[in-house]
């Protein structure tokens, strides 16, 4: 449980408090503002909107699939956006995003914990300045919030450079260098490939089977395709499908390295939210021999490389862990059952938006944004329809004490209240 001293106050939201600014907070404050003319409070612990893409993306990325699937409710991409929009396009569009609706968060709040007070009926979150309290709690920090980095023996001995790829930019600093890449979802592959165009040496650590399926069959979306298959079709029958396609279209990667699990693609995905690569490029190169595939785990890091499990080190000048990212909803969120122990909702889409009390998550859904903004309309219709009801309740038999003050653009009548 959070602390509840006498001397702490306490700053009442009238509407929700999103924790969050990314997507997925952005686009739940919109929906509610813009819909329902319910005001919230979002909570953002960097300086600015959507902060992975904006500090921690490499250059290159782009979105995986159409535009046209990875738009926020109510405002689409611009019509010169191209079909796969890049990182500084994905930005403007969110930042357009935020200042057409007047969201406005608050910025470099690191929420320190936040709790469920039954008697009062209310959430009650803690930054490092303040708190503030509401009927309603939207954790909106998603599946990415914090770096996943493993520990391996020996990193500390390596004389090279070791980053985690959400400090990876580009390759030009590593031009005629040999980098080992450790992690072989879209982020190694794709940090294996900008390497390679950057005249570097990349080698990938495939320690597990993978698989790879182009971006687009014949001119339409891979998944695209597979999600509409879907409600047609079974989905071991959508995977034999795609995979057919894609056997056809990229070859046997297994005769490179690349083994694929057992699992289609698809059911990987949907069951443990495991995604396929999406090729880009990356096979090529590895085909033609400009990035190495290692079918080995990394046992430890020596002082000049890396050190394989069947005992072979490889020199290198560079580390890159594309390891991925974790949710920290279990370092600050008290009191919930909700959640897994790796902060994910205990209940699987399309049911794992709306938890008790109040609590609501947007962004879990491991659908990226398209799934953000199926979640944030579910979540902004919920809240509505209890708005009139529970403020008038609220207001009546919770607070002691009330001073209504000035509305901001986002985060509505608020009310100081004493803990």
């Amino acid at each position: 449980m959070g602390s509840t001293g006498k001397d702490e106050v306490f700053t009442k939201v009238e509407g929700p408090i999103i924790v969050g600014g990314g997507p997925s907070g952005i686009a739940v404050a919109a929906c509610l503002k813009q819909q329902h003319g319910i005001p919230s409070l979002v909570l953002e612990r960097n300086d600015c909107i959507a902060s992975l893409w904006q500090q921690k993306a490499y250059d290159c990325v782009k979105l995986h699939l159409p535009k046209q699937v990875c738009e926020l409710p109510m405002l689409g991409y611009p019509k010169s956006y191209p079909k796969y929009p890049t990182k500084n396009h994905f930005i403007a569009y969110i930042t357009t995003y935020a200042d057409h609706f007047g969201i406005k968060p608050l910025f470099n709040q690191k929420v320190e914990s936040a709790w469920f007070e039954l008697e009062r009926g209310v959430w009650r979150v803690k930054t490092q300045d303040t708190g503030y309290e509401s009927r309603w709690l939207v954790v909106a920090t998603g599946e990415n919030a914090e770096a996943l980095v493993p520990e391996i023996p020996g990193s500390e001995m390596f004389e090279g450079a070791l980053v985690h790829a959400s400090e990876y930019k580009n390759g030009y600093e590593f031009r005629k260098k040999k980098v080992v890449v450790v992690g072989c979802g879209n982020s190694g592959m794709e940090i294996s490939l900008d390497l390679s165009n950057h005249h570097a040496i990349p080698f990938i650590v495939v320690r597990n089977s993978v698989h790879i399926v182009p971006r687009e069959m014949f001119g339409l979306s891979t998944f695209g395709v597979a999600m509409t298959l879907l409600k047609l079709l079974p989905i071991k029958l959508v995977d034999k499908l795609i995979l057919s396609i894609t056997n056809y279209i990229l070859g046997d990667t297994e005769k490179f390295g690349l083994r694929r699990p057992k699992t289609g693609p698809m059911e990987l995905k949907m069951t443990t939210g495991r995604s396929p690569v999406v090729d880009v490029g990356a096979l090529y190169k590895i085909k033609t021999g400009n990035i190495k595939v290692v079918e080995q785990g990394v046992r430890e890091i020596t002082k000049n490389g890396v050190m394989f499990m069947d005992g072979q080190e490889l020199e290198c000048d560079c580390i890159v862990l594309a390891t991925g990212y974790k949710s920290n909803v279990t370092s600050w969120l008290k009191g919930s059952n909700f959640f897994t122990d790796d902060g994910m909702p205990k209940t699987s889409f399309p049911n794992n938006w709306k938890s008790e009390n109040g609590l609501y998550t947007v962004g879990f859904t491991r659908r990226g944004i398209f799934g953000a903004a199926c979640d944030a309309v579910k979540v902004a219709d919920d809240i509505s329809n209890q708005w009139a009801t529970d403020e008038q309740m609220i207001s009546e038999s919770c607070f002691t004490f009330s001073l209504r003050v000035p509305s901001s653009s986002n985060s509505g009548n608020i009310i100081r209240v004493e803990g």
